[in-house]
């Protein structure tokens, strides 16, 4: 028989241990669980920022929250620059793995990128989990133009997910009207800044290295990046892409005509102010396409003052040298992108086949930023844009803290939401 001491002290650790397992409300406390469906590829140092960026979100909004990284690609680097930075989020490989983490989250958020790139996953998660799920800083549907047969297959599944998911945030506007325009009923539907503003990876010693290799200053220096309308995948083994003759005969068609605006940038900022030029990469097929449309066609005058990044880098390298930078220019959405959140000036050239992203400009307030290479009077803008930016690179910088505070604004609330999600689970 207990005695009434025994009994007490019995009493009240079975009292702690219920407690510990639920609060007042009968909800249990153990951690929620976020299961982050994203890393896409890693030949871009912009799809593999998405990743990071939600990944440093969630740290800061949620740091009760349990996060889990669903990768579709890790390769190349990127795994360890993830591990390194974010040591505690687990990673989900291989079949038992995902069924553990199929059971055991509260909800799957699907993370920035062009489309719903894992609509077949959030399909699967719906149907075989009936659990909750959310889809964050996406361009939708994701193609130019009137969609195909098979587009519109696509379009109308997709459709039906976003209306189903808890939240759905499109990164730029154009995403948004769409979406409602044919038909998606999400209780949330609102614009929401791509997750790759939240960027905080940084390897500061091989950027200083590079820059102390080719003599270049901190904040004595632009970023410049050419891109061709369609990237020409084929050419990096890894990607084990076909040729494509149509967009390659696209590219032939307009690299002048896209990138000579860049390079006369480049040429006069040399010419009037003391600033030097890196261009670099932010695919690794934009490593030969510097050297051939840029830096071979430089006046003699000009070229010394210019360095081309002769090698593609991570994102972390990336990072840490444009907060060493000026500011950065060129035809490259997701540099640009990482450049304001981290406060660094960035001017974004885009044209049709990159679909509706570079809207997001406009959407939070850089609309002087942005052009349309498509319009002749956007491209004839570009110069003295580059210009200011190397003249006046403290208001230039001023103006770019002052869009990364609109865009910091507006992820806390889309995180609040999804806090608000967990909690009613």
């Amino acid at each position: 028989m207990l005695t009434r001491r025994a009994y007490i002290k019995n009493l009240g650790t079975l009292t702690a241990s219920v407690l510990l397992s639920q609060n007042l409300f009968g909800r249990s406390l153990r951690k929620k669980v976020v299961l982050l469906r994203s890393s896409w590829q890693t030949v871009n140092i912009g799809d593999i920022g998405h990743t990071p960026g939600v990944l440093a979100l969630l740290e800061k909004h949620l740091p009760d929250v349990e996060v889990r990284l669903w990768p579709m690609s890790i390769n190349n680097g990127v795994e360890p620059m993830l591990r390194k930075r974010f040591p505690h989020v687990k990673i989900v490989q291989g079949e038992a793995d995902l069924a553990r983490a199929w059971q055991e989250s509260d909800f799957l958020l699907h993370g920035s990128g062009p489309s719903l790139v894992a609509a077949k996953d959030i399909a699967r998660w719906k149907e075989e989990t009936s659990k909750p799920y959310g889809i964050y800083g996406i361009t939708f549907p994701g193609f130019y133009g009137p969609p195909t047969s098979g587009q519109e297959a696509a379009l109308a599944k997709n459709i039906e997910l976003l209306t189903t998911a808890q939240f759905c945030y499109f990164r730029d506007s154009t995403s948004l009207h769409f979406a409602q325009e044919h038909g998606a009923r999400c209780p949330v539907m609102e614009f929401g800044p791509d997750g790759a503003f939240a960027v905080d990876l940084s390897n500061e010693k091989a950027a200083r290295k590079f820059l102390e290799q080719h003599d270049l200053e901190e904040g004595s220096f632009l970023c410049a990046i050419p891109r061709q309308r369609y990237t020409p995948w084929w050419e990096l083994p890894e990607k084990k892409a076909k040729f494509d003759g149509r967009k390659n005969a696209r590219n032939e068609e307009m690299r002048e005509h896209d990138n000579a605006p860049i390079r006369e940038a480049i040429i006069e900022v040399v010419r009037q102010t003391p600033m030097k030029v890196l261009v670099c990469p932010e695919d690794g097929t934009q490593v030969k396409l510097g050297k051939q449309i840029i830096m071979d066609k430089l006046p003699q005058d000009v070229r010394n003052k210019v360095v081309w990044k002769d090698s593609y880098w991570l994102t972390d390298e990336a990072v840490s040298t444009y907060r060493l930078s000026a500011g950065l220019f060129g035809l490259e959405m997701h540099s640009p992108i990482m450049c304001i959140g981290n406060g660094i000036p960035a001017l974004v050239g885009r044209f049709e086949e990159q679909t509706s992203k570079g809207i997001m400009w406009k959407d939070i307030g850089l609309d002087e930023w942005y052009f349309d290479v498509d319009k002749p009077e956007d491209v004839k803008r570009i110069l003295p844009a580059v210009l200011a930016l190397a003249k006046n690179p403290e208001e230039a910088k001023q103006k770019a803290l002052d869009a990364k505070v609109r865009v910091d604004t507006l992820f806390a609330a889309s995180m609040a939401r999804l806090a608000n999600e967990l909690e009613q689970r």
